[in-house]
């Protein structure tokens, strides 16, 4: 029994090792640091947007719908250009595609400040110049997601999405009230302009990375939807990654039938004030922190079909905990419960698609799964506000616990669980 304990002791200890090296290593990766560093920034610059866009929008119309508007204009690339962006990735040298894009959000954003600043600002332009920004987003998301495969090693893979994941979850957990505070003190001119700073500081990152020489290469040009069929045919036939999307697009949808009634739920039946929400998508954000943070040590004792399965046993808990949950305190908890699982997948299944897909595929692959991963949470936001006039809102929370339950049971008797 000592002679077992002492080796268990001496494997933990060399797994903790690894792990530290890994991380070191990394940190010594000079593109992998001002990726991250852009990301780091940027993503502060777009919490700050993100808050002031619907604010500015209600200030010169007082009207829902118009902001309403704003949102599906922002949403629209998600479903349309993923397929094209992902061509455009695959297409060119990935460090130029990024280049351009976070130029083009520069651009963007830096409209809307001289617009403000001459008083020439109108909502016709926000829609115009919003969806150009959400392309460009989009487009660069799709680069920087398939770059990484380039700067570091294929060990280093879950690492150095956990290092992302996690400085953005800090971030939107902090954004919007850095945001609130920012408008409080300054204008709406001042606001965007800060947005523009951290582009501009993006755009200065991106353009000293270094790719290696064999990353330069890109892929054979043919016609437009030959390479987008080609794209899609990678992802049917690769069953390693097939299986998780399919199971994502489900997953999407069980999350949106919560996600359309939540805040609803929680201002008008729990009593909920506008602080409380905000403390409550805090507490969130906490289990997407803790997920993000232990992501390395936990990929280190289990496999990573067994990580995304049980990480859907892990939602039915959250969600099924939203039922009953008295207050809005107890909701957050419930809610960082499933930001902890939601974390951990995304990880997961962001370094098996960087990992399974051929590097001169993956831009079209990324951008192919991401379409077809979205395309249920319009119809799921659809039926939960429709649910909410008329029937019981936990009723709809047991509904997506249950559709988590069954995609749960089908993974676990599945070949993927022990595949990855």
């Amino acid at each position: 029994m000592i002679r077992n304990r002492t080796i268990n002791v001496r494997g933990e200890d060399m797994e903790n090792r690894e792990v530290h090296e890994e991380t070191q290593t990394l940190w010594k990766n000079k593109n992998f640091l001002l990726i991250w560093g852009g990301n780091v920034v940027s993503s502060l610059g777009f919490q700050i947007y993100s808050i002031a866009i619907p604010l500015l929008i209600y200030s010169m119309s007082q009207s829902a719908i118009a902001m309403s508007a704003m949102r599906a204009i922002e949403f629209l690339p998600n479903i349309f250009i993923g397929m094209i962006a992902g061509v455009l990735v695959d297409r060119f040298n990935r460090k130029k595609m990024m280049q351009w894009t976070s130029f083009i959000q520069f651009a963007c954003v830096l409209g809307i400040v001289l617009l403000l600043l001459v008083s020439q600002l109108e909502l016709w332009h926000l829609y115009i110049l919003g969806f150009i920004l959400s392309c460009a987003g989009y487009t660069f998301g799709n680069a920087s997601h398939s770059i990484i495969p380039q700067i570091v090693e294929k060990e280093q893979l879950t690492s150095a999405n956990a290092k992302l994941t996690f400085m953005s979850t800090i971030v939107q957990t902090a954004g919007p009230g850095m945001a609130g505070a920012f408008l409080a003190a300054f204008s709406f001119t001042s606001t965007f302009a800060l947005y523009l700073f951290c582009l501009l500081i993006l755009l200065l990152c991106i353009r000293s990375i270094k790719l290696p020489s064999a990353a330069k290469e890109t892929s054979r040009q043919t016609g437009i939807w030959t390479e987008m069929k080609e794209g899609l045919v990678e992802l049917f036939q690769n069953k390693t990654l097939l299986t998780p999307t399919i199971t994502v697009l489900f997953v999407n949808f069980a999350a949106s039938l919560v996600i359309g009634v939540l805040v609803f739920y929680v201002t008008d039946q729990l009593g909920a004030t506008e602080a409380e929400v905000g403390l409550m998508f805090t507490i969130s954000a906490a289990g997407g922190l803790i997920g993000a943070a232990f992501i390395s040590q936990i990929r280190k004792k289990f496999g990573r079909g067994n990580i995304y399965t049980f990480c859907l046993l892990i939602d039915v808990i959250g969600i099924t905990s939203l039922i009953f949950a008295p207050t809005w305190w107890t909701i957050g908890i419930a809610l960082g419960i499933r930001t902890f699982s939601t974390t951990l997948s995304n990880i997961v299944y962001f370094t098996i698609r960087q990992e399974f897909t051929p590097n001169h595929l993956l831009g079209r692959v990324a951008g192919t799964s991401s379409m077809l991963m979205k395309l249920t949470l319009p119809l799921g936001l659809l039926i939960a506000g429709l649910w909410a006039e008329w029937l019981p809102i936990p009723i709809l929370f047991a509904i997506s616990s249950c559709i988590l339950f069954i995609l749960f049971i089908r993974l676990f008797f599945h070949p993927f669980r022990k595949l990855v």
